[in-house]
């Protein structure tokens, strides 16, 4: 795909594969601040010593075990839950582009598993979805899964296992963690940042409930930042004058995400681990389900802070942590805002470029009412899967992706094995802006482009555990 040459970054011009380069590498004082930042550090998820034997297979290089476990949220808030290597989020996997790594994955868990590489552009094989193919690890099995990363930036796993109506599967689980890829490249020293933090949000305790119209949506008791309710973690601390980039996931089941750090504010560099044609500074940020966001804040303004949940019910709940500066104490201070809001575009070419697609491909999201007490059936073209006939891509074609949202909810539709650039947001043009996971929002028209370079199955879903239960997902074939 085209990329912009150069974009601005504060008052400074900087070129994008510098900044590429930048997002893409962290130093080794970052890599040494990250083995602290969550409960899933790379020092963590380190492969064991190989086990001696007459023929010793390789030593992976990581090691990924899927059990229950009990976590504790806080005092005296405890769940039980499946999770990656007895944590929650589970170990980071940092690797490099274009390096290959193998990783084994060992399933406890007394029910079939899948892992998904989510981001990244592989085999089939390695993808970990059944819907195209790859295999599921039966319980007490073992698999391993080799792949050359790509692309860098903030990727991550997680379960690509059905839950249907069992809030104890898929991601109202804990099976989920950060995989960061690095670039090769040497980074922009001129663009350093101070420190590096991991951002993981969840949902917890998910329950059922009767809608407006009585069919079934899905609310929650519990939220968290990397594991850990606020008030119940460390609190980052930081100085004046620091800069820290914060690399933030959400890894919730169902729920869109804002985030607020009161006084300061974000220079938007990637999104979903695609730096962005404009970086722009914003007072929020909207990560719908298994969206990324890159983004640096200057730390000035001394004080003790909650970077959580701008919406207070999901920050009662727990969606929070504290940002302590050197030499302050107190209450940390909780976001206040006045409005929600969030445009894509801001992070686009300042002239949108056009491009004259191959082929056009429509996709209208409808729903079915199911009756009381029953989630709607959702559908793509007319057809909920698994009914849903295969839609064709041709290697080497500039594919236009029409996202006719008939529906009165907002999806956060996610392409595997590929990502796409956005051309059109409810009819106004941009460019420049890279994703695999968009929002659609009810009643809209969202236009992408997908270059079809990566042949073999590839899944199209709604990323919401609901919605893709329902039927909300297609498979694309190479003609």
């Amino acid at each position: 795909m085209n990329r912009p040459q150069s974009h601005p970054l504060s008052d400074r011009t900087k070129s994008s594969e510098s900044r590429r380069a930048f997002l893409r590498n962290g130093s080794l004082a970052a890599a040494a601040v990250l083995a602290q930042s969550i409960p899933g550090s790379t020092a963590r998820a380190q492969a064991a010593p190989a086990i001696s034997s007459p023929n010793p297979e390789p030593a992976p290089d990581y090691r990924i075990e899927i059990a229950e476990i009990e976590w504790e949220l806080a005092p005296k808030k405890k769940i039980r839950t499946a999770a990656y290597n007895g944590q929650i989020p589970g170990p980071v996997l940092r690797l490099t582009e274009g390096k290959p790594v193998t990783i084994e994955i060992a399933n406890r868990a007394a029910w079939p598993e899948i892992v998904h590489f989510h981001g990244q552009w592989i085999s089939v094989a390695a993808d970990g979805a059944a819907e195209e193919g790859s295999p599921m690890i039966p319980p007490g099995g073992k698999t391993r899964i080799t792949f050359t990363p790509r692309p860098s930036g903030l990727h991550w796993y997680h379960t690509h296992a059905p839950a249907n109506r069992n809030r104890n599967r898929g991601l109202y689980t804990g099976q989920s963690g950060i995989l960061h890829v690095d670039s090769a490249v040497a980074p922009d020293r001129s663009l350093a940042y101070d420190r590096e933090q991991f951002i993981v949000l969840h949902d917890w305790e998910p329950y059922f409930y009767a809608g407006g119209d009585g069919s079934e949506v899905v609310d929650y008791v519990r939220a968290s930042i990397n594991g850990r309710m606020l008030g119940h973690d460390a609190p980052t601390q930081v100085s004046e004058g620091q800069r820290v980039l914060f690399q933030i996931l959400n890894a919730s089941a169902t729920e869109p995400h804002w985030l607020a750090l009161p006084g300061h504010r974000f220079l938007v560099l990637a999104l979903d681990g695609a730096p962005v044609a404009t970086p722009a500074s914003v007072e929020l940020l909207r990560l719908g389900p298994a969206e990324r966001i890159t983004a640096l804040v200057e730390m000035d303004n001394p004080g003790v802070w909650v970077l959580g949940e701008a919406q207070k019910d999901f920050l009662d709940a727990g969606m929070g942590t504290a940002i302590e500066y050197a030499g302050r104490t107190g209450k940390p201070q909780a976001p206040r805002v006045d409005s929600l809001a969030w445009d894509y575009r801001a992070f686009g070419d300042r002239s949108p470029k056009t491009y004259t697609p191959d082929v056009t491909v429509p996709l209208v999201f409808t729903s079915r009412f199911k009756g009381q007490g029953a989630f709607d059936e959702w559908m793509i073209n007319g057809k909920s899967y698994p009914h849903t006939p295969p839609i064709r891509l041709r290697q080497g074609l500039r594919h236009r992706l029409v996202f006719e949202n008939h529906s009165t909810d907002s999806h956060p539709v996610h392409m595997h094995r590929h990502n796409f650039e956005l051309v059109s947001i409810a009819g106004n043009p941009v460019s420049g802006v890279y994703k695999d996971v968009v929002i659609v929002e009810a009643k809209t028209v969202v236009e992408a482009d997908l270059l079809a370079t990566n042949p073999g199955n590839t899944l199209f879903h709604c990323h919401q555990q609901d919605h893709m239960d329902s039927g909300f997902m297609n498979l694309f074939i190479y003609a």
